[in-house]
């Protein structure tokens, strides 16, 4: 449960959100992502198993009193406003909501209130098409990226859909990638991009020049096992959900290795409200061990946990709020954590 740091840099952990639900309403089924409006409201969403696909939508809630604010974009469908595959969400200047969706093959806009808004939703290869739309973000002058995912490349429009560029090409080396996945920018507008099965990140200008790409095969420092996403904060540190190791890297703006975070969940309010009506359950849970010994044939980091509550179990998201607080999205667990530079 330590965080192993190798310099002064450290987080803190704040809270954990998040309780499964079998219903509309409060609490997450297998959240992908998060984002933030202009007013501090934290939009999640909700990519569901296939048995649950009804519970897909984007579910809103506040950080500091963690109540439940409403929702939209309910169950799966060919609406307008419906979804099949949501992946990815990021907001742009004007407050609108930008949703991926890879099954779909199209982005979905939605106002704050949830309204929707229009679409981009051509299957193809072509300028301004997709096959897999996986990460979006979304830079300071509004210009929109998109992760192409099966046509292995990174797109760049405007907020009404208009093509600006492009680059990538499927392989392993500089430029190229096997089924991208995160995006994010940083203050320069430097784009990054968690270059999934290449178990690597790889950062470019804002006109797709390749500027640097860090990370290998492996379990040790500074190396991936499918990175999922990555986010870099105003002091150039970049966070990287490292989902296959089940963890979260931190690295400087030189690609150093910072710190390692498996997780330090503690029970959400949510939780405590639901065992508190449910005593049977509450009793069991106390007499349950959270944190088990496991054998040796169970060390791996998906087992381990699995097993162990409080970690990472699925750290599919790494999003920053206009707080610099850190989100960890968790699609096992079905919650968020929080923490906080010190």
């Amino acid at each position: 449960m330590s965080t192993h740091t190798t310099s002064t840099f450290t987080l803190d952990y704040v809270k954990t959100v998040g309780l499964a639900t079998n219903q509309i309403g409060r609490g997450f089924i297998n959240p992908y992502d998060v984002a933030f409006s202009r007013d501090g409201r934290i939009f999640v969403l909700n990519h569901c198993d296939s048995a649950r696909k009804n519970l897909m939508r984007v579910g809103i809630v506040d950080l500091d009193e963690e109540e439940y604010l409403g929702e939209f974009g309910k169950g799966s469908g060919t609406g307008d406003d419906q979804f099949n595959s949501p992946v990815a969400m990021a907001f742009d200047s004007q407050d609108r909501l930008y949703v991926t969706d890879e099954l779909h093959h199209r982005v979905t806009i939605f106002d704050a209130s949830g309204k929707f808004l229009g679409k981009w939703d051509t299957k193809g290869s072509g300028d301004g098409e997709f096959n897999g739309p996986a990460g979006i973000a979304i830079d300071q002058q509004d210009n929109v990226y998109v992760v192409d995912q099966h046509n292995s490349r990174v797109q760049k429009l405007t907020t009404a859909g208009e093509y600006l560029g492009q680059w990538g090409e499927p392989g392993d080396g500089n430029g190229q990638f096997n089924l991208p996945w995160g995006v994010t920018t940083d203050s320069a507008g430097d784009v990054y991009v968690a270059d999934w099965r290449n178990d690597r990140v790889q950062k470019f200008s804002p006109e797709g020049k390749f500027i640097a790409s860090f990370g290998e095969s492996g379990t040790g420092e500074g190396q991936f096992h499918r990175p999922s996403a990555v986010a870099v904060d105003l002091q150039g540190y970049v966070y990287i959900a490292d989902w296959g190791n089940e963890r979260v890297q931190v690295f400087d703006a030189n690609g150093a290795f910072q710190l390692e975070l498996r997780g330090q969940a503690t029970e959400s309010r949510w939780a405590g409200d639901y065992l508190n009506v449910n005593p049977d359950e509450k009793r069991t849970r106390e007499m349950s061990n959270l944190i088990p010994d496991l054998p040796p044939h169970l060390n791996t980091p998906h087992h381990i946990s699995s097993q162990t509550e409080p970690y990472f179990w699925g750290p599919v998201s790494v999003r920053l709020d206009g707080q610099g607080r850190l989100f960890v999205t968790e699609s096992n667990r079905h919650r968020f954590q929080v923490y906080q530079r010190s």
